[in-house]
């Protein structure tokens, strides 16, 4: 079994092919439980041949994402695991092997053997682990921006009665997660016997289609994305990228009502999202095209500029605000990606690669109707908005992530608390392993904390003050929830 080669090549389309809006589900997770399969495997005393087996079903099991929805994901995943694994060198019993611990992450989950058992229990190890808020919270986002939930109070009504049904199925991870599992849910409870909302039980699907936040943000993408159209790009023949950039060369060329055809134009779309995404997230789709339609046809808006550079950035700027929004509010009015999607499945490129592609014969064709320096404009504009759009998704509070390895780690530890008064998290690692002396090494706390960009120099002058070989490395980590996070002081 090539298991190295097999992952090294997973990675790497994890990488470029997961959707955007698996917030939980994406490379990180993957990695957590191949972790997680290691430990429990090695506590449960497995053989090499089934540990290598764990670690498989571990980076598999999720896989099914890279074709976008989570509706029977685990089944996807399964016959990826058919497609690929022949060619690693994997026998057929093997795979039927790998393919049955994939099964056994399905909720609620049924393990039959020891090894599913494994599997099952390190595709929840973060129930039990003191990370969980901050691991649960991604779970929460990928859900909301699928519109299959709502809000926290909601959210925490689910967490709790999941921890509640779930249990642990291997004697190493009830040993090792059950008591911290029983901790997160009373922090739970805790919080939600805070609160004297009454809250509709998840599993009654009486959920509203529209929070009162969705409704700002997708009215507020929507005057965004409108503004852009009508006071900088339509008034000065510019074009963008995606359906938008479609209808505004048709505009241009057959001179159609411009909200007409963004609404006929994404038709396919939707009914795509109904089916690939989410039924909400196609509704609340749906509403925003109309939205954007009616506002261009009836809001006037004024035209401020006819500098080509100004409008390609502001242009850009504005529409990469709308659609950032829209998305926050659980829509989109441009359903490039769902068709990237479609595609992907029966080809060798990533998503990216063909919603790039897509834009290039877009703009092709633009330098062929209308000008080549309209279609050089349209890659600025096109650049612009998706810049601001994953800055707008994303979030924009960015703080810094700070992982330290050191030999002196309990001064470092006592430093970041007492001094500097950061919450931090500690991994239990191994350091070492040199090219002259490989077998040679030593446990090690590794240190992770979140801090301000501004106090990133503060900290790396109290870890070297403490130990100058230390080695640091730094992250964007955005929007962060839980601990002391919120705490940190404004400068």
């Amino acid at each position: 079994m090539q298991y190295e080669a097999l992952k090294e090549l997973m990675i790497e389309k994890f990488k470029k092919e997961l959707p955007d809006f698996l917030t939980y589900h994406n490379l990180p997770h993957f990695n957590n439980v191949i972790q997680a399969v290691t430990d429990i495997g090695h506590a449960e005393n497995v053989t090499e041949e089934e540990l290598i087996l764990l670690q498989t079903a571990a980076l598999l099991h999720d896989a099914g994402f890279l074709y976008g929805s989570d509706k029977d994901h685990e089944i996807k995943s399964c016959h990826i695991a058919q497609e690929y694994l022949p060619d690693f060198n994997y026998t057929q019993q093997q795979i039927d092997l790998i393919k049955g611990m994939i099964m056994a992450t399905h909720i609620p989950q049924s393990p039959k053997t020891h090894l599913e058992q494994i599997v099952a229990d390190a595709d929840l190890d973060y129930l039990g682990r003191e990370d969980f808020f901050a691991i649960a919270a991604k779970l929460f986002e990928e859900m909301r921006l699928q519109g299959r939930i709502q809000n926290e109070q909601e959210w925490n009504t689910m967490q709790e009665s999941f921890l509640q049904n779930h249990h642990y199925f291997t004697q190493t991870a009830i040993n090792k997660r059950q008591q911290q599992k029983q901790l997160n849910l009373a922090a739970i409870q805790s919080k939600l016997n805070k609160s004297n909302k009454p809250v509709m039980s998840p599993s009654k699907h009486n959920k509203s289609l529209f929070g009162l936040s969705d409704i700002l943000f997708l009215i507020m993408g929507v005057l965004s994305a409108s503004f852009a159209l009508k006071s900088f790009l339509v008034p000065n023949h510019f074009l963008d990228g995606g359906i938008t950039g479609i209808s505004l060369l048709l505009y241009e060329i057959k001179g159609w009502n411009l909200g007409f055809l963004l609404l006929l134009l994404n038709i396919p779309f939707l009914i795509l999202a109904y089916f690939k995404v989410s039924k909400h997230f196609a509704i609340r789709s749906s509403v925003t095209i109309i939205l954007i339609a009616f506002t261009m046809h009836f809001v006037p808006f004024p035209e401020l500029t006819h500098d080509k550079l100004l409008v390609a950035m502001f242009g850009g700027f504005f529409m990469g605000i709308g659609i950032g929004l829209s998305m926050r509010g659980g829509g989109t009015f441009d359903g490039m990606e769902v068709l990237a999607l479609m595609t992907f499945k029966k080809s060798s490129f990533s998503i990216t690669e063909i919603i790039l592609g897509m834009n290039i014969v877009l703009f092709a064709i633009a330098a062929v109707f209308m000008q080549i320096e309209t279609a050089l404009y349209a890659i600025l504009t096109y650049l612009m908005a998706s810049q601001i759009t994953r800055y707008v998704i994303e979030g924009i509070e960015a703080y810094t992530g700070v992982t330290i390895v050191s030999g002196n780690s309990e001064e470092i530890k006592r430093a970041l608390v007492l001094t500097l008064n950061r919450g931090i998290t500690v991994y239990k690692g191994e350091r070492g392993f040199m090219k002259e002396s490989f077998e040679q090494s030593a446990k090690v706390d590794i240190i992770f904390t979140i801090v301000t960009r501004l106090e990133v120099r503060k900290l790396r002058n109290i870890v070297h003050s403490i130990d100058p070989k230390a080695f640091i490395f730094t992250q964007t980590v955005r929007e962060p929830q839980g601990g002391i996070v919120k705490q940190i002081v404004k400068h």
